[in-house]
This record gives structure tokens, sequence and C-alpha cells, in this order.
């Protein structure tokens, strides 16, 4: 048996979501219980120099809806990036998997080979659909999942392997 295009995006795309949106209700629990302001959570980050927890989410959800559009050849709804609060997290979580939901197998399988352009740092860059899906998405997508768990984490959340992986 092989794996489709649609196999190897969508499902995985909406399980890690899922996933993530599990871990920010942890924490927002979290926070209420210990009486700590959410937006510490919100706006920390692990160093200096990276993204704080709320744009960790805004990018994992933004290069899933980008590949999944890019793949089924249709236009990547846009979303503002102005998320403060785990509701408004939870929000774009849930936008990016109602839009991911509307995307057929049809649409997905047989763009191996699709070519997909993306800007990056100003410049255009190609891929052909299967290298831009395994090469490119999947692990950003899982770079800014697990970072987001790890702001969660050093800041006190309990959260386990069980919590990233949507099995507790």
């Amino acid at each position: 048996m092989s794996l489709s295009m649609y196999q190897i995006s969508i499902p995985v795309f909406t399980r890690v979501l899922g996933n993530l949106s599990a871990i920010l209700n942890k924490a927002a629990a979290h926070a209420e219980a210990k009486k700590i302001d959410p937006s510490v959570f919100i706006n920390s980050r692990l160093a200096p120099d990276m993204f704080p927890l709320a744009r960790q989410v805004q990018i994992a959800a933004d290069a899933v809806k980008g590949c999944g559009a890019r793949l089924a050849g249709v236009d990547i709804p846009s979303f503002a990036d102005t998320e403060t609060t785990f509701p408004e997290l939870q929000e774009r979580i849930a936008k990016t998997v109602a839009f991911l939901k509307t995307l057929a197998a049809e649409q997905i399988d047989g763009s191996e080979s699709r070519t997909v352009t993306i800007k990056l740092r100003g410049s255009d860059v190609q891929f052909l659909g299967l290298p831009y899906l395994t090469d490119f998405v999947l692990p950003n997508l899982f770079f800014h999942v697990t970072t987001s768990y790890a702001i969660l984490r050093h800041n006190g959340v309990e959260l386990g392997k069980g919590d990233y992986l949507g099995l507790a």
C-alpha cells in the first residue's frame, strides 16, 4: 500500500493542531489554577531571539493552511496575526482545521510533482510538491508545535510526551 499526498498531509496537520489545541487548553487551565496572568505564557519565549508562544502557534497554523492550499491549487486564507489570548489562539487553530477539512483528497493527491513557489526572506523559492511537504512544511510544523510545548513546559505547565503525541 502506498501513501498519498493527502494522507501524509491533511490528517497529520489536523491531528497535530488538535494536539496543540489540547496543550493550550492545559496551559490556560494551569494559568487559572495558579492565578498566573495568561499573557505571561502567551508572550513567553525560550530565548530572547525566538518568537513568543503566540507567534509559534500562528506560524504552525500558517504553515499547514498554506501547504494545504498550495497543494490543492486554491487560494490561501488570510488570517490577521492579532491573537493575544488562549481563546484567540484556539480560534486560529479551529479556523485552520476548518479550512483544511474543506480540502478533498482529489485536490491534493497527484501534487507530488506540482511546482510550489513560496517567499522566503524576500526571495522566491521553488519546490516540487512532495519535497515541499516532507522536507519543509512537516519539519516546520513540528518545530513550531514543539517550541510551543517547550515554552509552556519551561513555564511550569504540567505537560508530558503524551500531550505532544495526543495520547494524554
